[in-house]
């Protein structure tokens, strides 16, 4: 039991966490007026069904009674006491739904902008793909979906049981006076129980509560693994989309079909054990629910016929029956709320424990410098831990030209991610320019116009129609000069050579003095890798800069002064390569 509490009070403090920064954001005025609004309202909602209970009692005696004009006077009463709860609904659920989107959205403005701060979204797939456990799944399905879900039922959860509780205590009194006492013998002792009709709603509601738990507790796994299948079959959706054009030229359909059917299967069949465990809770909290309405009539009926209360009096007793026992019985009746609002609040949690967790893997000591670009001590690991490179010490200098080389797997692109400040499993000092850029081997582009595909990530409006056009025709991309507000998705629309070439049609933008390029013209015929080259060369010269390089191909090794080489090591040296500088 205790490390059951002990967990449950980390998980409270964790969603405590979770739930409390908005309300004390810039936007803390607002969201707290509205949360105060939403309490108000629901504590008056509350005092207008004992206004209600009261009116049973008044009206079914007048009933009984046969009493013309109270009969109508009453129906006065209920006119106004009826319009007041429909002003309180709407206006409860106009503010909480105002909340609750405010909220949303401000903790999705909160996450993704922690998400994207210190590459924290690049360290998670570099985590998850190197099989930590620690690492979430569908980090978007999280923002999107599960961040709408935290706050709608926490929200309502919260507020639900606020009424129960205000309710439980406005209306166990009034039960209390009116269900009167019980008396019975036991071994010729008289024994009066006061308050019974209370006792029997708590226990009738206690019973039910802890049947409901031992029933519906499977439901919280569940909720999470569904969730997690659901992002999983979107994100392969997403991928085949993505890399449709590959998929196609491979032939790849069926391939993509039974993966896709794989991921399928796991949403049905976790589904449909979703469905029976929801079926099992249904079965019991619809019997409790109709055993509740005819239970308090069962209990009062000796009173009422015995002459001891009247009509109106039973169905006052009824009433606040009813409504004490809606308030005990309120974990039975949100178990299943309860359910998805734990799951989701257990992925957010541990989304938020990971999101703090890789914002801390800081990697090398990064400073800017005009001189040049460097390195001391530097080590380089794997996620898995594995070292690749150690003690390692450079320098390029202005004017310099490097050519990298080695094998497959040898570091290459991972000192490119140290330099360019990305990697963050390593250590040592790194020194790059105040003026570099990097060029991808596969580039990214946004989906939108071309214009702002060609100055990402700064906007396009920083360049002029001729200086974008310039650009374009300086990476051989002249037959793109027109169509500068066309819309396309075009990481996809261009083939590899010109992804490539638009790349470089950045550089040509933005004319930095320094150059990371990894194997940025391996798609190029050899003429186009040439001409590109030596204007990359004629730009970095020109600016005072130099350019690293990583490449296969031996026709590069023209354009470049200097020569890295990664060697092999043997086992046992405690690193997998070395740097060697293999300048002739």
């Amino acid at each position: 039991m205790k490390p059951q509490l002990a967990s449950l009070r980390i998980f409270a403090r964790k969603v405590w966490a979770l739930s409390t920064p908005y309300f004390s954001s810039e936007d803390k005025w607002k969201a707290r007026t509205w949360l105060a609004g939403i309490v108000i309202l629901n504590l008056v909602s509350v005092y207008l069904l004992v206004l209600f209970n009261d009116w049973y009692k008044v009206f079914y005696d007048a009933l009984e009674k046969r009493d013309q004009a109270v009969f109508w006077q009453q129906l006065l009463r209920f006119t106004w006491i009826a319009f007041a709860l429909i002003i309180v609904a709407v206006y409860k659920f106009y503010l909480t739904q105002l909340l609750e989107v405010r909220w949303r959205a401000w903790m999705t403005r909160n996450y993704l902008d922690r998400w994207l701060a210190h590459k924290t979204f690049y360290k998670m797939e570099l985590a998850r793909f190197s099989g930590a456990a620690t690492s979430p799944d569908n980090p978007d399905q999280r923002i999107q979906e599960d961040l709408n879900l935290f706050t709608t039922y926490t929200l309502s959860l919260s507020m639900g049981m606020l009424n129960a509780v205000v309710t439980l205590v406005s209306f166990v009194g009034i039960l209390w006076s009116l269900s009167g006492g019980f008396s019975f013998s036991l071994n010729g002792t008289t024994y009066e129980i006061a308050g019974f009709m209370v006792w029997m709603a708590v226990v009738y509601c206690a019973v039910g509560s802890v049947l409901t738990h031992f029933i519906g507790r499977p439901l919280i796994p569940l909720n999470f693994q569904q969730q997690r299948y659901e992002a999983d079959f979107r994100h392969h959706m997403v991928r085949v989309r993505e890399y449709s054009e590959a998929i196609a030229l491979d032939r790849g359909e069926k391939v993509e079909e039974q993966h896709l059917d794989l991921r399928f299967a796991s949403v049905l069949a976790n589904y449909l054990r979703l469905i029976r465990a929801q079926k099992n809770l249904i079965w019991f909290t619809s019997f409790f629910g109709q055993a509740a309405v005819v239970f308090p009539f069962i209990v009062a009926a000796p009173r009422f016929f015995s002459g001891t209360i009247q009509l109106g009096q039973l169905m006052q007793i009824s009433s606040a029956f009813g409504r004490v026992q809606d308030s005990l019985s309120w974990f039975v009746d949100n178990y299943d709320s309860l359910a998805r609002w734990r799951a989701t609040a257990d992925r957010l949690t541990s989304f938020e424990d990971s999101i703090v967790a890789q914002s801390k893997l800081q990697g090398a000591d990064l400073t800017t410098s005009a001189e040049g670009l460097g390195a001391l001590d530097l080590a380089l690991r794997l996620p898995g831990g594995d070292t690749l490179l150690s003690g390692l010490s450079l320098a390029v200098n202005a004017g310099d030209s490097v050519l990298l080389k080695g094998p497959s797997g040898s570091g290459k692109s991972t000192l490119f991610r140290a330099f360019g400040g990305i990697w963050p499993f390593a250590s040592g000092k790194v020194t790059v320019p105040d003026d570099m850029m990097c060029i991808p081997q596969n580039p990214y582009f946004p989906d939108g116009k071309l214009r702002d595909a060609l100055a990402y990530p700064e906007p396009a409006a920083q360049y002029s129609d001729e200086q974008l056009k310039q650009a374009l025709d300086q990476a051989l991309l002249p037959q793109f000069a027109t169509r500068l507000d066309d819309e396309d998705a075009w990481t996809q629309k261009l083939s590899g050579g010109e992804r490539q070439r638009l790349s470089i049609a950045r550089v040509m933008l933005k004319n930095p003095r320094w150059l990371l390029a990894d194997e940025a013209t391996s798609a190029l015929d050899p003429q186009a890798e040439e001409t590109l080259y030596k204007r990359l060369l004629e730009r970095v010269g020109i600016a005072k800069g130099a350019i690293v390089s990583i490449a296969h191909r031996p026709a590069l090794e023209a354009f470049h002064t200097r020569r890295w080489v990664l060697e092999p090591q043997p086992a046992g040296m405690g690193e997998r390569y070395r740097l060697v500088d293999a300048t002739p």
